[in-house]
């Protein structure tokens, strides 16, 4: 099946023109990677031919997270089939689906002994599931080596098939999370091969099967504080239960420039608003990301 990547459109004029060399404030400082668990974990990955999202998104907690020795691990490959304007994963050629990762994760989280394992990884179009057998297998495999051990998983939209969805909750995550990323508003700039309902479907689905949904969104992109309660509101009504809000920092001149730093008095406000709305947790800070300390979330 071939593969049509989108180009990512320029900034219309409903979209605003980001200021160019915005300074970082002071509260966005995060630890460099070090530290002997780091070492222990680095090793560990690179032993067994892993890969995970702290370091190819370059997220900016990899140093504390990695030092405390836990990660998120980002199955099916470090290549992903779609171009969204504010991540570092790499798009281009796909590689045959690695049938053994599941094992190889399942190991790593019990040599680890993990409380609670996060699953994501990048988009597979091309595949009849978009991947999702992989991540169920992963499931299994953790849940054979670590029973006690919750799962979490930060899945593609699967391109809105209601199967692979099934095939990812019939192996019973705790956590089923999918991000909506940013406005709708936003959408063609920021992520031009994703649909803003389909995210909402997806959530609403996997709530309508009784599971745990979580979501996240980045600001910093240019959307507005109205809009962001706007799609919390949209979040609220399909009963999605844990939400997460961070800064938007760009990983290279060649992404999506930031717009501005929020300040951490609007992140509280967002946090206030959310809990008023009924989230069961709201997780917001500049430097919250998607499954940073997500033990934490459930």
């Amino acid at each position: 099946m071939e593969i049509v990547i989108q180009e990512i459109p320029a900034a219309s004029a409903e979209t605003p023109v980001p200021e160019k060399h915005i300074r970082k404030p002071e509260w966005l400082k995060a630890r460099v990677p070090g530290g002997e668990n780091y070492s222990r974990l680095k090793t560990m990955i690179e032993d067994r031919k892993l890969h995970t999202v702290c370091e190819e998104a370059r997220c900016p907690n990899m140093g504390e997270c990695w030092n405390s020795g836990t990660a998120t691990f980002m199955i099916l490959g470090d290549t992903c089939t779609r171009s969204c304007g504010f991540c570092n994963v790499k798009t281009g050629k796909m590689h045959v689906v690695d049938e053994d990762e599941p094992r190889r994760v399942g190991e790593a989280v019990a040599l680890m002994n993990l409380r609670h394992a996060v699953i994501t990884s990048v988009n597979r179009d091309e595949l009849f599931d978009g991947g999702a057998h992989i991540f169920a297998n992963t499931i299994q495999e953790i849940r054979q080596r670590l029973p006690h051990c919750r799962v979490e998983v930060l899945i593609p939209d699967f391109m809105g098939s209601e199967e692979a969805l099934n095939i990812v909750l019939n192996a019973q995550p705790d956590v089923l999370n999918h991000n909506i990323e940013t406005v709708p508003r936003l959408y063609r700039t920021v992520r031009p091969q994703a649909h803003y309902h389909r995210t909402l479907e997806l959530l609403e689905r996997a709530k309508q099967r009784g599971y745990t949904t979580k979501t996240g969104l980045m600001v910093g992109l240019g959307e507005r504080p109205e809009e962001v309660i706007d799609v919390m509101a949209d979040l609220r009504a399909v009963e999605c239960d844990i939400f997460t809000i961070g800064q938007y920092l760009q990983p290279t001149k060649s992404h999506l420039p930031v717009d501005r730093y929020v300040h951490p008095d609007e992140f509280a406000m967002f946090r206030e608003k959310g809990m008023a709305m009924g989230f069961k947790h709201v997780q917001s800070s500049p430097l919250t990301r998607s499954s940073y300390h997500a033990e934490k979330h459930v």
